[in-house]
């Protein structure tokens, strides 16, 4: 299957915001995210801002690959390799024990849901910044998901300081990813299906 092609200046502007400190759109293996360094408190407290979010809530964020795991989960179980493997959808998993993020990116019981991306443009971005981007959908706290650039409010567009132009005119209906939590004895339920 032939990669897409992603616009380097299009790339590179998103790099350099998530390295400011700021807000990027963008599309996911999932539906359209707001994202920032995962490791910076100031951006998330933008993305928490913009959205309206209660703040004890946690975000979700986005690594290249399983490897990276361990840079940010204290204890990742075996198993949890084993179940990002087996999965052909997307799927976060919430670990306990998060370390080297943002304060205000980790629940307060210490968790922190992490997906593995599956996304052409996300790849490389990643690949490129070498630290966790935040993933959270593209809308006010309360209000619905939007499943593709299309169904963003102005708000949410307005509201970053930067758009990523790659995959905004695809209409396919982005699906939020399975959630599954994990302790650290390996033991697993699923949140969302």
């Amino acid at each position: 299957m032939q990669r897409p092609y992603i616009d380097k200046e299009d790339l590179n502007k998103a790099l350099e915001t998530l390295k400011s400190g700021g807000l990027i759109l963008y599309p996911t293996d999932t539906i359209w995210g707001i994202g920032c360094d995962a490791t910076n408190p100031d951006a998330v407290e933008k993305i928490f801002a913009l959205k309206g979010r209660d703040k004890g809530k946690s975000m979700i964020i986005l690594l290249e690959n399983d490897y990276q795991l361990e840079g940010y989960v204290k204890d990742v179980p075996d198993v949890a390799y084993e179940l990002i493997e087996a999965t052909d959808k997307p799927l976060t998993i919430i670990y306990s024990n998060a370390k080297n993020l943002a304060e205000n990116v980790v629940a307060e019981d210490g968790s922190i849901g992490i997906r593995i991306v599956q996304h052409p443009f996300c790849e490389q971005l990643l690949q490129r910044f070498r630290k966790p981007v935040v993933s959270t959908s593209a809308n006010i706290s309360g209000e619905i998901s939007a499943r593709n650039f299309s169904e963003i409010s102005e708000e949410i567009i307005n509201g970053v300081d930067y758009v990523v132009k790659f995959g905004q005119h695809e209409l396919a209906n982005g699906t939020a990813s399975t959630i599954m939590k994990l302790d650290p004895s390996g033991k697993f339920e699923f949140l969302r299906k």
